[in-house]
């Protein structure tokens, strides 16, 4: 029986990824970077490409390769930079790459050329993030040289949206506005390329125009909301629960101090459980957090420890050694969400689920995927 885990629910990734292709009505590149955010590549890319998904979209060319010992047949696409090195093994793992200026593309060509194989890449244009990506007045020259070096398949294009999950919807949809003149330029060149590419999870929901041939999805997969101003329709469910267990009861007296530092001393006879789990596990080292035992909100005592917490079991009295421990997640009706977790702890929620450690198993259910209308 497992102390600490990660309770992973394939059939709510699914699920989310039906509502997402019905929502854009385009084909949805699953992004998975970061151990699928969290909730484990080896598990999701199985649970997505029983489902159909035809992309996928990667961080580095290592969780590409990851990607590739769960699927042969999803079409995977690294967003991020590639060192030259990894041209070769790109090739015999079809694996796509993303350039962004000239010297990274000869270097590419240079070697995919000298096997005799063309490497499969798509071109990022920085609109207005600020990151990788070519400028917006050089993209149609750089686009148009791209298609002429030997050794170069150049099947997409896509740049990323900075702000589209705020409430001003400006600074997008000039970003949308720099994007439409290159392809409006590439198409009349007839240089446009298959796959163009644009919105983020939060672009999906607030700026249609901006779907093109292919949509990426990342937190909103994993049924998070991508900001407090861009949350997720209630059909949406939540993929990730960290779950413990209690694993000793005992009742202190009073001015007991209670972890390091004593930051809770006890006022009266009090029982404290501590849980298996601590900042190791991905809990932050504050004050205030809270849990679920038999359904019932239970708070965290004093500053969490990195294997364990320690826990006020006053008003739930039948609490026992080995029961189960909610740290995010649902249990008898109850719900503490990613989102709470992430504003009690001063983040967001990508922070809180990419966080959760290496350690903690990932443990797949797979729920009815319900039938999308």
């Amino acid at each position: 029986m497992l102390t600490t885990w990660l309770e992973i629910d394939l059939g709510a990734i699914q699920h989310n990824y039906h509502l997402l292709q019905a929502i854009s009505q385009r084909p949805v590149m699953a992004v998975i970077k970061a151990n699928a955010y969290g909730h484990g590549i080896s598990g999701v890319v199985p649970a997505l490409t029983r489902v159909g998904a035809t992309w996928c979209g990667v961080a580095r060319i290592e969780e590409a390769l990851e990607v590739r010992r769960f699927s042969r047949e999803i079409q995977v696409l690294v967003l991020g930079y590639t060192h030259p090195f990894w041209v070769e093994k790109a090739l015999a793992q079809d694996i796509c790459l993303t350039v962004f200026d000239s010297q990274t593309a000869e270097a590419y060509a240079k070697r995919a050329q000298a096997i005799g194989c063309e490497l499969r890449v798509h071109a990022k244009v920085d609109t207005g993030m600020g990151r990788l990506g070519v400028l917006p007045d050089a993209a149609v020259d750089f686009i148009r040289w791209l298609m002429t070096l030997p050794g170069l398949k150049v099947e997409g294009l896509y740049t990323h949206f900075a702000r589209a999950d705020e409430s001003n919807p400006a600074p997008t949809l000039e970003q949308i506005r720099r994007f439409d003149g290159i392809l409006e330029t590439l198409t009349i060149m007839n240089l446009r390329p298959r796959w163009v590419h644009a919105s983020n999870s939060a672009a999906i929901f607030n700026f249609p125009q901006a779907r093109y041939d292919l949509v990426r999805a990342g937190i909103a997969l994993y049924g998070l909301h991508p900001s407090p101003e861009t949350p997720l329709p209630p059909s949406f469910r939540p993929a990730m629960a960290l779950k413990a267990r209690l694993v000793s009861i005992k009742t202190l007296p009073p001015g007991s101090g209670v972890g390091y530092g004593h930051r809770y001393v006890t006022q009266d006879h009090e029982r404290i459980g501590v849980v298996a789990a601590g900042y190791a596990d991905g809990i932050r080292r504050i004050l205030g957090n809270e849990v679920l035992i038999h359904g019932k909100k239970a708070p965290v005592l004093g500053t969490p420890c990195m294997d364990q917490i320690m826990v006020q079991l006053d008003d739930v009295i039948e609490a026992m050694p080995g029961d189960e421990v909610v740290i995010f997640g649902g249990q008898g009706g109850n719900f503490i969400s990613v989102e709470e977790v992430a504003r009690r702890w001063g983040t967001i929620n990508y922070e809180v689920v990419t966080n959760m450690m290496a350690r903690l198993p990932r443990i797949y259910v797979e729920s009815k995927d319900e039938e999308v209308g």
